[in-house]
């Protein structure tokens, strides 16, 4: 797909205001003053009841990020408002299932990945999630197995007390998957990658995989798709590698764009201090050299891309040495942008 794309991604994105940033949500308490009652009244013990009632029907969410097959068959992360839970793992693959509790929840061109009727136990100890699945785990098409493990792993490593998964069904453990015999490693991880795109690639065993963040998805319904791409073993510097990435672009073939145009260059090598990354790139980062600003889409690309990488939390951005961290509404703002709790939590 052209990159012209991202001319249109550009117009929707100047009319949001809000960067990317890990927030978060802080509630306030009021102490009121409690006066001893001065006389004495008569109870409605049915209205305590419907308040009760009302009380108990207001079920807290929480907002969890599912792996779903979009309509061109990436597996992307869709966050989707789940009723609290304290088996959050077990959740999570639960509404994964085809029909399942999920149903009315998917988003539109979104499919769940795991057959109608699976049922799912989840063990998790020294962050390894081991799940089991009963037999119906089998009945799914061969096109989706490799989709049907990417979503497992994605979908329960976002816990933090799961770095790990194993796989079994009916008890036992498995080595490969049933359907089509795709090798499973004895704990999968998101170093085993998504939406694996091997283009270019003559010898995989020379090479290790990096993880970036393209766009998908329609006017009006952008959203962001992770790619596993697979980068030479010599190549030292994955933040550089990570930059490089985004401004190719990726697989003319695919359905995805990025952002950055193919002219963005860092002017100078990676700085990364106590989880912090600062890049110094070129003019050709803003969005127009007039207005000079940097769009939210090509930010969020790259945020979300680099903090895939072990030890990178926060990214800084300068221009030719000078902060140039510019929401769409001009404001500056040099402060560290880091990942953002859940990805996808609306389309852009």
């Amino acid at each position: 797909m052209s990159k012209n794309k991202a001319g249109t991604i550009v117009s929707a994105i100047f009319a949001s205001t809000v960067l990317l940033s890990g927030c978060g949500m802080y509630g306030s308490e009021t102490n009121k003053k409690i006066d001893p009652p001065q006389k004495v009244t008569m109870v409605d013990k049915n209205a305590n009841k419907d308040k009760t009632a009302k009380k108990d029907n207001s079920q807290e969410t929480v907002k969890t990020e599912l792996y779903l097959i979009d309509k061109n068959g990436y597996v992307v992360p869709k966050t989707i408002d789940l009723p609290k839970n304290v088996t959050v793992a077990k959740q999570a693959l639960d509404y994964l299932v085809q029909n399942g509790p999920g149903t009315d929840m998917l988003p539109n061109g979104f499919r769940a990945v795991l057959p109608e009727g699976t049922q799912t136990s989840v063990n998790v100890k020294d962050g390894v999630a081991t799940v089991n699945f009963s037999k119906e785990f089998k009945n799914y098409q061969a096109g989706d197995e490799l989709k049907i493990l990417q979503s497992i792993t994605w979908t329960l490593t976002q816990f933090n007390t799961i770095k790990q998964v194993k796989l079994q069904m009916n008890g036992h453990d498995l080595t490969e998957m049933p359907v089509n015999g795709t090798p499973i490693s004895d704990k999968l991880s998101r170093a085993n990658g998504i939406n694996i795109d091997t283009k270019d690639i003559v010898d995989i065993t020379n090479t290790k995989p990096l993880t970036v963040y393209y766009i998908g998805g329609d006017e009006g319904s952008y959203y962001y798709v992770p790619v596993t791409l697979r980068i030479n073993n010599e190549v030292k510097d994955n933040v550089a590698a990570v930059v490089n990435a985004l401004a190719t672009g990726p697989n003319e073939k695919s359905n995805l764009v990025s952002e950055f145009m193919s002219d963005v260059k860092l002017l100078s090598a990676p700085k990364l201090e106590g989880g912090k990354v600062t890049l110094d790139f070129n003019e050709n980062i803003y969005g127009g050299f007039k207005d000079k600003i940097i769009s939210k889409a090509l930010l969020d690309e790259l945020v979300l891309s680099l903090t895939e990488q072990n030890g990178i939390d926060k990214v800084t951005l300068t221009v030719k040495g000078k902060p140039s961290l510019v929401d769409d509404k001009g404001k500056k703002s040099i402060e560290a942008v880091t990942r953002p709790e859940k990805v996808n939590t609306g389309s852009f």
